[in-house]
């Protein structure tokens, strides 16, 4: 097996990632801006240690994004692309509806599968629905707040970020394909009840009221546009993501 490096091989996704790619017997250099987080130390935002990374490296899985809402993303993806012209394959981690949902972040990352898929580098663009792991940091977030204000009628399909990695490997065996099939959750609901499951475990926050989204953002998730239904692959549900997150907080 080839030489498999991961940007943002740290994050949430990423260290789910690198334990999969391990225990399937690739070699994986963990790219990561801090030096004990990863194997190599770079910084994509200035280019600094990326080419003695990527030196030997066959495939090239890019999960970094920034964490300022993806405002350099387009950026280290142009410099990622250009370091990495002898690779075999890169995979790009990407989100389900970015095309059809007028946020900032996403028309970002748009822009990175645009610049992938003209790069001339085989690639592999993976779109996934949100994790669960980002709606519960929300909730988390609000927990422990008097009154909670969240748009509860927004549409979710949310995934497990381990499913995703285990998507990832396989994605990694194969051959470049481009695009390839997006990756939904299990069950499409609103985060009204998404939270009713929540508070019904963790008993928090205790009051909640829905915020209005206004325009084309709010009514995109209102219609579910960062949903895929028809690609319902992962297993794992939230509300046995929840129920395992209250077990292990509760050791």
């Amino acid at each position: 097996m080839g030489v498999v490096a991961v940007t943002g091989g740290a994050g949430t996704l990423g260290r789910l990632l690198v334990l999969r790619l391990r225990a399937a017997g690739h070699e994986v250099r963990v790219l990561s801006r801090r030096p004990a987080a990863g194997t190599h130390r770079v910084d994509l935002a200035t280019g600094e240690g990326l080419s003695a990374a990527l030196d030997g490296a066959t495939v090239v899985v890019h999960a970094a994004t920034d964490r300022r809402l993806g405002r350099t993303d387009p950026e280290q993806t142009r410099r990622l692309l250009a370091a990495a012209t002898h690779v075999e394959h890169l995979l790009y981690v990407s989100i389900v509806g970015i095309d059809d949902i007028p946020l900032g972040y996403y028309r970002r990352k748009l822009d990175c599968e645009r610049q992938i898929g003209a790069s001339g580098v085989p690639s592999t663009i993976l779109r996934a629905t949100q994790f669960h792991e980002l709606v519960a940091g929300l909730l988390r977030a609000v927990e422990r707040w008097p009154v909670a204000a969240l748009p509860l009628d927004a549409r979710f399909q949310t995934v497990a970020a381990d499913e995703v990695a285990a998507r990832l490997v396989d994605l990694v065996g194969a051959p470049p394909a481009g695009r390839a099939p997006d990756l939904g959750g299990p069950e499409v609901q609103t985060l009204s009840a998404m939270v009713a499951v929540w508070r019904e475990q963790r008993g928090r926050p205790r009051r909640v009221f829905r915020l209005p989204m206004p325009g084309g953002l709010g009514r995109a998730f209102r219609e579910g546009r960062n949903t895929c239904p028809d690609q319902a692959d992962g297993r794992q549900t939230w509300a046995e993501f929840v129920g395992d997150l209250r077990s292990h907080d509760h050791g």
